[in-house]
């Protein structure tokens, strides 16, 4: 009799007519054994062109042995990975964000065309942890997604350095406060090994929002790429989802309206990358859960930040390791009132549970306290205006200055406005604009740390606003408004924007406005003229055709 766990596998494995599939799988070194099992896929996006994802392979390794360990056969699967710093201020970066529907895509049919009855989803990079939980929640198969961890900090004249200071050297370079050798010296050292840029940038902050999801292995995800203690991780996460398959307990029981808001409110808390709005949109997508923008905003303004982290702040995500990890931030929001702490993780503890047993690392300074937080509400807001009707997305964490008015300065395109801050061609004052890169007219919705971190490091960060259709890094910081909807490209007022106009963001009523009357907005814009696509054919132009806007999560399977 078949094993009662081999929901999907047995129509690949069992009965006489699969003697063809058992013969290929035996020439790669599975036996009768192996197959009367049930079937595990292991996917992860291991590829020479990052640290990001470097360990990958080695972690398959481990969570392969925990699968075998509680009686599983893994198979495992690789699919690709874009990385955002080697990509930033090309064309490449186009490919960023697409990567993320075809991680998940790829996944899917991976797992779909295999007949997987389980499936652990390795992730690193900051697009292919969204997608991990992403093809998870499609699926609905017993799962769990592992960080693969963050990068150690690098060491540069006395203090820890992050890829950020690499992306900002650039601009102090260009404006003459870096010598060409202190930049050469910054870049040999700022990434010391495997893992995932090390402020809670993106990475980190989906990182810490797929624990609070509940779909990752508490206290799994902050322990760092290089610890000792990450094969471990690992090994457990390949047993883990063997429980998951005994119980039939799969990732919608996890990622729920309530696991949702809990991980909305971990971003916050953690002053985290503006993209956790994207990922976290589609997230909830997947899991057919309604979600939207006013969502962040109703939560940001009542969840205060608890951790001091770079871009903004002082400490790393290794740092939040050693504090005690993410339980001390459950623990404190709970003690505020600001999580659902009977939300369950995949290992059958609540949230609550968790929070309970955290253990702090003494004297410790990363982590603020419920009662003494660094700011008393969250980092993201969302505006709307006559220049963002559909919203866009602000992050506050660490600024103070609530009003900015300033003249435009258009570019359509990122690399036109790079070129003028790397001219000193940018004006104090500046309201500047890059448009036609938001997800379709991108397409792919391009970062923007490239410029933000040339202004950061030109002396431009406190006095210049930028707002794009396309998105930013969580390394940026400043005055940042990204995913601003419609994009140009479909015709929103982003396009109608003209060098001059008068630009205002108002984070205290929630509004990004251009001085000009509607009249004159539908003047300008019935005169535009839709850009040409940049791809006709590809993955590229598949993308563009299909993707909805910013403010829906910038999805394609919906």
């Amino acid at each position: 009799m078949s094993d009662p766990r081999k929901r999907n596998s047995a129509a690949m494995t069992d009965g006489p007519s699969r003697a063809p599939a058992r013969s290929y799988l035996k020439s790669i070194g599975f036996n009768d054994k192996d197959l009367a099992r049930p079937i595990v896929g292991v996917a992860h996006e291991w590829i020479e062109t990052m640290p990001c994802n470097f360990n990958h392979r080695r972690l398959a390794e481990r969570v392969k042995e925990g699968v075998r360990a509680a009686g599983g056969t893994p198979m495992e699967v690789n699919t690709i990975s874009v990385s955002d710093g080697v990509s930033m201020g090309t064309d490449g970066m186009r490919a960023s964000l697409i990567s993320r529907e075809i991680v998940a895509d790829s996944i899917e049919i991976a797992s779909v065309g295999h007949s997987f009855d389980a499936l652990v989803v390795i992730v690193g990079c900051d697009k292919t942890i969204p997608a991990g939980a992403m093809v998870l929640a499609r699926l609905n198969i017993p799962g769990l997604v592992l960080y693969s961890g963050s990068i150690a900090p690098g060491r540069f004249h006395e203090r820890d350095v992050t890829i950020q200071d690499v992306f900002e050297g650039v601009g102090a370079h260009a404006a003459g406060k870096m010598s060409a050798a202190d930049l050469m010296e910054l870049e040999n050292v700022a990434c010391p090994g495997a893992g995932a840029c090390g402020g809670q940038f993106t990475a980190n902050t989906m990182a810490t929002a797929l624990e609070f999801l509940g779909i990752s292995p508490p206290g799994a995800n902050t322990v760092p790429a290089t610890d000792s203690g990450k094969s471990d991780t690992a090994f457990e996460a390949g047993r883990l989802v063997m429980s998951l398959l005994d119980q039939d307990a799969c990732p919608r029981d996890f990622i729920t309206r309530e696991s949702i808001e809990n991980a909305i409110t971990a971003v916050l808390a953690t002053g985290g990358s503006t993209n956790g709005v994207l990922h976290l949109m589609a997230i909830a997508s997947e899991a057919g859960i309604s979600l939207e923008l006013e969502d962040f905003d109703r939560i940001s303004a009542r969840v205060p930040i608890l951790a001091d982290l770079k871009p903004w702040g002082t400490y790393v995500a290794t740092d939040v390791f050693k504090a005690g990890g993410l339980s001390v931030i459950a623990r404190e929001l709970l003690k505020g009132g600001h999580l659902h702490g009977d939300v369950r993780y995949v290992d059958g503890q609540t949230l609550s549970d968790v929070a309970s047993a955290a253990e702090e690392s003494p004297g410790q300074r990363v982590i603020a306290s419920i009662d003494n937080p660094i700011k008393e509400t969250g980092g993201l807001l969302i505006l709307r205006g006559n220049l963002a009707p559909d919203g866009c997305v602000i992050k506050v964490s660490g600024q103070k200055l609530d009003v900015f008015s300033g003249p435009a300065r258009v570019f359509d395109g990122e690399e036109a406005c790079f070129e003028a801050v790397i001219a000193q061609d940018i004006e104090p004052g500046s309201f500047v604009v890059i448009r036609n890169e938001g997800p379709a007219g991108g397409p792919g919705m391009r970062e923007m740390l490239a410029v933000t971190g040339a202004l950061q490091g030109s002396g431009l960060g406190d006095s210049v606003a930028l707002m794009t259709d396309g998105r930013f890094s969580g390394a940026s910081h400043g005055f940042m408004i990204g995913h601003v909807a419609p994009e140009a490209f479909h015709g929103g007022p982003i396009a109608a924007l003209r060098d001059g106009d008068i630009i205002t963001f108002d984070v205290t009523k929630r509004r990004l406005d251009v001085n000009l009357s509607d009249g004159e907005i539908a003047a300008r814009l019935a005169d535009w003229q839709q850009p040409d696509p940049r791809f006709s054919r590809g993955a590229m132009a598949k993308y563009a055709r299909l993707v909805s806007s910013a403010s829906e999560g910038a999805v394609t399977s919906s």
